[in-house]
């Protein structure tokens, strides 16, 4: 039977279909530096959520809005989609065959997804033992060729930078300008969704390129009039990995968040010009603070990898300082597929195994 709707419900209801999203480079292209020339690669990455954390937002008090902007849900998981884009779009255009990167993880999955995309190889080197599983198991389905060296990220960084000196290869890491250039898109969806940019902006940081782009974000969405204000730039490190609170590299930097274990950032000045202008502030927490972070979202329903909760870790140990009423954004760069072991080791929650196969069995297991 054909159920008819009334012309007044009919009004109200959406299309089942509507136009899909074209991918951040498309979206915002005016904003960027591609030409009708540039070969457009693509997975149809960015447009991810501003997710209200209400519980958080609760604790703090006084009115702070809090919102989460959940890079996690990109094409390969991370944030490295919104630079990735941009730079072998524009390795394409110039005409490369080969990429390479250095990378704790989420960089090696995105450069190999857009590589192999693009028809080019993806060579990728990574600290051996340091890159979670996840991210490890992208890079190698892609399609990767991977190199673990007996070192840390940061001699990694070393070895990329020569190579793409020396031999025919794109450097495709954070100290390539296309990739802030894509990065910073994830500022326009902040400001495109809540109508004008937040007053208070905290992120992790590890080589230092994502809170770059951010305000080179906000900052061109100003200029052009698309919001009225400039947020303050909260940078946070792991305690074990905090060479920009420091003022001075780390030679071996250790922390449970993998994916901002770096101690010499490819993009230090930048970081630091960006706190200056924002009048924003470095600052470190602890790993135990980060993964306490990383349980209260996941009891938000909001599974971040380790890395990303640093943010969050953040606001919470200078929630003091946030005005009243301020709109608070704390950016979560990857997903927790990335790292399952780590959810599975420092989550509280109960598995209870070795049940008998019986509606008794698993009642009482239950509690009832």
């Amino acid at each position: 039977m054909i159920v008819r709707l009334p012309s007044e419900v009919k009004s109200k209801i959406r299309p089942a279909y509507q136009a899909g999203w074209p991918g951040l480079i498309e979206a915002y292209r005016a904003y960027l530096p591609v030409t009708d020339s540039t070969p457009v690669v693509t997975l149809h990455e960015g447009n991810t959520p501003l997710i209200p954390l209400e519980s958080i937002a609760q604790q703090i008090g006084r009115g702070v809005r809090v919102y989460a902007k959940f890079d996690g849900l990109n094409p390969t998981g991370s944030f490295k989609d919104r630079g990735m884009t941009m730079a072998i779009s524009k390795a394409k255009e110039a005409g490369a065959q080969a990429v390479v990167c250095a990378s704790t993880g989420n960089t090696s999955a995105a450069a190999a997804a857009y590589a192999r995309r693009a028809g080019m190889r993806a060579f990728v080197i990574i600290p051996d033992g340091y890159v979670a599983l996840g991210k490890l198991a992208q890079a190698l389905m892609y399609g990767a060729e991977v190199i673990a060296i007996e070192d840390n990220f940061d001699v990694c960084m070393e070895i990329v930078r020569a190579l793409s000196e020396r031999y025919p290869v794109t450097l495709v890491n954070s100290v390539n300008p296309y990739r802030l250039e894509g990065q910073k898109t994830a500022a326009f969806e902040v400001v495109d969704e809540l109508g004008d940019a937040p007053d208070w902006l905290f992120i992790p940081v590890g080589n230092a390129g994502n809170i770059s782009a951010y305000w080179m974000g906000f900052c061109q969405y100003r200029q052009y009039g698309r919001c009225d204000r400039l947020p303050r730039m909260m940078g946070f490190q792991a305690a074990g990995s905090a060479p920009l609170l420091n003022n001075c590299p780390v030679a071996e930097p250790q922390t449970v968040a993998t994916a901002i274990r770096i101690g010499n950032p490819a993009n230090w000045e930048r970081a630091i010009a960006v706190r200056d202008a924002s009048q924003g502030a470095f600052d470190a927490v602890t790993d135990e603070d980060i993964l306490h972070a990383y349980r209260l979202l996941g009891a938000e329903g909001v599974f971040c990898e380790p890395a990303s909760a640093t943010s969050v870790a953040g606001l919470l140990k200078v929630q003091a300082r946030v005005p009243d009423e301020a709109t608070v954004v704390c950016v979560l760069t990857g997903n927790g597929l990335k790292d399952p072991q780590s959810a599975i080791d420092h989550s509280k929650a109960t598995l209870k195994k070795g049940i008998t196969p019986n509606l008794e069995s698993v009642a009482a297991a239950l509690g009832f």
